[in-house]
């Protein structure tokens, strides 16, 4: 039997830094861009793990199935590792015994992601190709990257997470026969895939990098931090795992509020070849709160407040989508044409005054955005990127423009209402000179973790 899971990627959309923080939210939206893990069984004992695009990317394990005993026979990957280690070690627990007895533990994995999750400008140079829609669309599935997953350059949209998920629901589905359709089944690989991914990076994250990639898009609040910390202890027993990340332990107080984008607003993306370290810059702006608290509090309130706006906006569009279907289609058609900077200007109605607080709301968040890069010395929004981002919403159509979650020079998102605000959007990346801009082929897309069907899986022959 052959298994494969897919997770999307995530672009946090309001709420960088502050999600951190038990006491705010974020607003985060799933990718079209996937990551794919394919579970089949083997013809040779052990688990052998294999990620296609990447040099040197095999890894290899042995398993004892009674005592469990897992061990590493080849490569180290701070992922995939943990990953089936402790997502077969509590689901040991959780099947018992007789039943793990059972299972024949020799596998073949395979783990490939979307080419939207690597920098692709590389690629295009070498086939003597521009950074543009088309081209990147010859570019085939799952295209090798030519180097090592250590020095690949990632576009930040949260491929460890994705990667994690997809591993981990696809061992629960395998061992489990589970079609994760059940909240069960889901709080259960959102809760090992928080752990492992935690675990991995050696500290307690906000998580919802794997909230998205389990849930797809929702707004989030994050689970308390104390609930992971002392599962972080080489030494846990996997009865204690199976009790802490059972759905059961209420201790497990995170939020999901599932969202989606109104109709008619597209997710563009821009990967920007200049990437950031996001743990470097939420490092030094967490040092900033730390040394200025009345401050920073101040400022973390004033942008929570206009945060919600915009989430509040955002409902507040796609509930008047349904119940005033008439009169939202007349109102988006008019800013289609209009700069957002315009919109005040045009007939009033309920929709468009949603409309025009969502931008002056946003415009208040990117604004208090660059005074924490000012206040932290952080570039979370740099001047090169506002340059850019003040073009983007200067196009007629343009909805928002900013940099996702922790900011930098990774990438940028805009949100658009028509095909026409997209090619001019476009001819500005094209043409912009300050920074080096490509277009990414993810969209909008408010899936989270999906068992897929072999014929659906694109490149899948390949593998």
């Amino acid at each position: 039997m052959t298994t494969i899971v897919s997770a999307p990627g995530k672009v946090l959309l309001t709420g960088g830094y502050l999600v951190l923080d038990q006491a705010y939210q974020g607003l985060v939206v799933g990718t079209s861009a996937r990551f794919y893990t394919i579970i089949r069984p083997s013809k040779v004992p052990g688990i052998h793990v294999h990620s296609p695009q990447f040099k040197d990317a095999h890894w290899e394990y042995t398993v004892q199935a009674d005592p469990f005993v897992i061990e590493c026979q080849r490569g180290h990957n701070p992922f995939v590792e943990p990953a089936i280690r402790f997502t077969l070690s509590i689901l040991r627990e959780k099947m018992g015994k007789e039943a793990w007895r059972q299972l024949h533990l020799e596998y073949d994995i395979v783990i490939v992601g979307d080419n939207d999750f690597y920098s692709q400008q590389a690629q295009l140079q070498s086939l003597g190709l521009s950074s543009e829609i088309e081209n990147l669309e010859k570019i085939p599935a799952f295209a090798p990257t030519h180097c090592t997953l250590s020095s690949v350059h990632k576009t930040g949209l949260g491929s460890s997470a994705a990667l994690t998920t997809s591993l981990v629901a696809a061992l629960y589905a395998h061992l489990l026969s589970s079609k994760l359709d059940t909240r069960e089944d889901l709080q259960w690989v959102h809760n090992i895939a928080q752990f492992v991914h935690c675990y991995a990076q050696g500290k307690v994250g906000s998580g919802f990098d794997v909230s998205a990639a389990v849930w797809g898009s929702h707004c989030y609040r994050r689970f308390h931090p104390r609930l992971l910390n002392d599962l972080m202890k080489e030494d846990t027993s996997s009865a204690v795992l199976l009790q802490q990340l059972s759905p059961e332990n209420e201790e497990w107080d995170h939020r999901v509020v599932p969202f989606t984008l109104p109709p008619r607003f597209e997710l563009m993306l821009a990967d920007i070849d200049a990437g950031s370290h996001t743990p470097t810059l939420a490092s030094k702006v967490l040092a900033w709160r730390t040394s200025h608290p009345e401050q920073a509090h101040t400022l973390w309130q004033s942008l929570s407040s206009y945060n919600t706006n915009v989430e509040h906006a955002l409902r507040e569009l796609q509930s008047a989508s349904i119940t005033h279907a008439q009169e939202y289609e007349a109102a988006l058609d008019l800013c289609a044409t209009h700069k957002p900077c315009e919109w005040e200007t045009l007939p009033t109605s309920p929709v468009m005054q949603s409309m025009v607080g969502l931008v002056k709301a946003f415009a208040n968040v990117r604004q208090l955005l660059r005074e924490m890069s000012q206040h932290s010395n952080v570039p979370i929004e740099p001047q090169e990127q506002t340059q850019l981002l003040d073009a983007c919403e200067s196009i007629p159509g343009a909805v928002m423009a900013g940099v996702p979650g922790a900011g930098g020079y990774d990438a940028i998102y805009c949100i658009v209402l028509s095909t026409t605000a997209k090619t001019h959007i476009h001819a500005v990346w094209k043409e912009w000179k300050l920074l080096n801009v490509a277009p990414l082929l993810s969209t909008y897309d408010s899936n989270g973790v999906t068992l897929v069907q072999e014929h659906t899986m694109p490149g899948f022959t390949l593998y």
